[in-house]
């Protein structure tokens, strides 16, 4: 029988482990999250998990980037569907915003991670997201869609900040549909304040 290759077995590890870690924060959160109880689930030790991912926090943090990717291809799959540039960009947005009705993303990435992580403006995969939506905002202020005297990167970091503001209180609320509602009208209303044509 041939042995797999170091390299495919580390990635299962960690597969293994962020597998079992999502199911455990996604559905006892991650402050009774017990690092024994998703090592044993994934069939292996405490030790493995801290020579993959250094500690429990850490490994939220692979959780919490493998959301976050899932996240990426729901939106972009979306927002591929608008028939502009401009549709594209709020579709993008609000259903981003829209994502925080899933209880899993509610629980780790909207409520748990924020206490455990602090700002979500510094976790690593927002610069990534500021900077796909500033390209996007200098693209349509070329095109004479939006304002010229806006500068694009100071926006995204605004928009970033309302979308995280706005799916957080979805995630918090005791009417998660009904905030969603609320919030993606409000959010809509914002981003059409950067239109040239407001009608």
């Amino acid at each position: 029988m041939a042995h797999k290759p170091r390299k495919e077995m580390i990635a299962e590890t960690r597969a293994k482990l962020v597998e079992a870690a999502r199911h455990a924060f996604g559905t006892v959160g991650y402050a009774e999250a017990s690092m024994d109880d998703f090592t044993a689930a994934a069939g292996l030790t405490r030790g493995a998990l801290y020579h993959h991912f250094g500690d429990k926090k850490g490994l939220l943090q692979a959780v919490i980037a493998e959301i976050d990717g899932e996240m990426a291809v729901r939106v972009r799959e979306i927002a591929e569907k608008a028939p502009t540039r401009w549709q594209h960009f709020v579709d993008e947005c609000t259903s981003y915003i829209e994502l925080a009705l899933d209880p899993e993303i509610q629980r780790i990435l909207f409520r748990d991670a924020p206490a455990v992580l602090g700002d979500p403006s510094q976790w690593p995969n927002a610069s990534a997201c500021e900077a796909s939506m500033t390209e996007n905002l200098t693209q349509l202020q070329e095109e004479g869609i939006v304002v010229p005297d806006l500068d694009p990167g100071t926006a995204a970091r605004l928009i970033n900040g309302a979308s995280s503001q706005a799916s957080q209180r979805i995630a918090n609320s005791d009417d998660p549909e009904e905030t969603s509602r609320k919030a993606v009208s409000a959010f809509k209303t914002l981003l059409n304040g950067l239109l040239v044509d407001k009608g």
